[in-house]
């Protein structure tokens, strides 16, 4: 009787919300919405799932801190503390590590997924980058993302910063630095930021605000208008019989991909929570309460932000006076107009690309790296640019451990910046060019089979198989522009500068073996999509 009551309340309930909402058309269409399967699109599920544990445990520990930056002695449990000065950030941090029941287990689990967060994120740009899933019609989205990262970065931050330790201070120390280096404004934000001079008395209280209530609010916002437009736009797809950039082929939202979804929510959460019990991180009692007079030794700041760190070890001591200001470039440069610099090629590159090969068409077949050389290794150098600079965030440690000069290791850091990314394209776009060469050839003589035949007049050789129907298909179906003609003389210069970058992007390249038929087949594959796009 109670479980016939139930279904009837419930029914209820949902005839009279869909009376008055489309909730059954929303939810059919949404239920079976088809969701490609491949491995690579997991990555953003996983930045998904490891905000939600950072939801979760965060909010778990706005319970027991206390961002005040009033000091006093510290009488809690941590013995070899006792009696030092300390403020009220650092003691709550210390008393929910070591007072409250399994608190150094939600803290360390939630330090754990925001490493996790900001990797999952990063992996995932650079999936969307290489396979160029920032096409029309996801320019927006892509923009999204971007700030997604920015966004995980400053909240990375502010997080980093609240226990008010050795550590953290030494980089609110560098932070306090990089707004007193702006001209003519510094010094004035500074003083507003910090509630004084340094280390003033307002920020971590201004900062903990930022880190558990208006960043969060923008973070959560962004990842929901993400998540609606790529179900609104439908997901990428790789290339594969049955799949053209006119269809979306794969699981059905209900029950296939949400049970998968849950399973690896279920999974993420297991591993941080494995992370935290049993991977130290952050020990904030080892380096002890920050103090403006003390800098920790082997600093170190988490990964995500240690490219700034690299930055600012390299960059040369060059400062000078304009009508009575210090310009701090060795300061400036590195930490503020880099990263800007940075991000708005972020923000702009599907719109450079979009320029330089004039193609206004929808996509939505991922490219394989291989196939766009030019752009895969432009991605392979900017990691490697990106490599180098966290290498010279410990550059200290490294000349520590290897007993080198760190002068020295500087000064190879230095060259290895501007070096290592142009060897890196180069050995990349060469690399892409060879396996489409290997692929050209395994369509023409086939794949070996590991099969030696002789024949009646004693010759051997290697026997062959046709290469399967799928890996042809991938060969075979992809979408490579041709380079801009070359204008005239008396072309506008920005016409001649977007036919030189367009010859750059697209002037190496393999065709493929194929007949009039089979071309005309592919063209029809890689059409664009008409009408309404939830009907397609």
């Amino acid at each position: 009787m109670i479980k016939e009551k139930t279904r009837r309340i419930a029914r209820a309930g949902y005839v009279a919300a869909d009376r008055r909402t489309p909730l059954s058309e929303t939810a059919q269409g949404l239920m079976r919405k088809a969701f490609p399967d491949h491995w690579s699109f997991l990555l953003g599920e996983l930045a998904l799932y490891s905000l939600v544990v950072l939801v979760l445990t965060g909010s778990f520990l706005t319970l027991f801190f206390d961002p005040s930056m009033k000091t006093g002695p510290y009488l809690g449990s941590y013995g070899p503390l006792h009696g030092l000065t300390v403020s009220q950030a650092y003691a709550s941090t210390l008393h929910i590590s070591f007072d409250v029941r399994s608190g150094l287990l939600i803290r360390q689990m939630h330090h754990w997924a925001a490493l996790i967060f900001v990797a999952a994120l990063g992996v995932h740009m650079l999936r969307v980058f290489f396979t160029g899933a920032f096409r029309r019609p996801r320019e927006v989205n892509w923009m999204v993302g971007v700030t997604l990262f920015l966004l995980a970065l400053l909240e990375g931050f502010c997080g980093y910063s609240l226990p008010d330790d050795l550590l953290s201070g030494t980089g609110m120390r560098t932070a306090n630095t990089i707004v007193t280096s702006l001209p003519l404004v510094g010094t004035y934000l500074s003083h507003f930021l910090w509630g004084g001079s340094f280390p003033g008395h307002s920020i971590l209280p201004r900062l903990y605000i930022v880190h558990v209530l208006f960043v969060p609010a923008l973070l959560i916002g962004l990842v929901l208008l993400h998540l609606v437009m790529v179900v609104y736009l439908k997901h990428t797809q790789w290339s594969a019989p049955g799949k053209t950039n006119r269809n979306a082929v794969g699981q059905p939202m209900f029950p296939h991909f949400a049970a998968k979804s849950a399973g690896l929510s279920l999974m993420v959460a297991g591993v941080t929570a494995w992370l935290g019990a049993t991977a130290q991180i952050n020990p904030v009692w080892s380096y002890g309460p920050y103090r403006a007079d003390q800098v920790s030794l082997d600093s170190q700041p988490d990964w995500y932000v240690g490219f700034l760190e690299g930055a600012l070890r390299l960059m040369p001591p060059w400062e000078n006076e304009v009508a009575g200001h210090t310009l701090m470039w060795n300061v400036l440069i590195p930490a503020v107009l880099f990263p800007g610099l940075l991000f708005l090629v972020l923000y702009l590159y599907p719109f450079f690309e979009k320029w330089v090969t004039g193609d206004d068409m929808e996509h939505h077949l991922c490219d394989r790296p291989r196939d766009r050389p030019t752009r895969t290794a432009l991605g392979v150098g900017a990691i490697v640019f990106y490599a180098v600079l966290l290498m010279a965030g410990g550059n200290d440690v490294t000349a520590l451990v290897f007993r080198v000069s760190v002068e020295t290791l500087t000064w190879i850091l230095r060259i290895a910046l501007v070096a290592a990314p142009v060897i890196a394209y180069l050995v990349t776009k060469r690399v892409c060019l060879a396996l489409q060469v290997r692929e050209r050839q395994l369509m023409r003589t086939g794949q070996e089979t590991g099969q030696v035949e002789q024949n009646v007049y004693g010759a051997i050789s290697e026997s062959h198989r046709p290469l399967d129907a799928a890996r042809r298909y991938r060969a075979l179906v992809r979408d490579i522009p041709r380079p801009l003609a070359q204008p005239g003389s008396g072309a506008a210069r920005s016409a001649r500068v977007r036919s030189l970058l367009s010859r750059w992007y697209y002037r190496d390249r393999v065709d493929m073996p194929t007949t009039a038929e089979q071309r005309a087949q592919i063209e029809e594959r890689l059409k664009e999509p008409v009408g309404d796009p939830e009907k397609r």
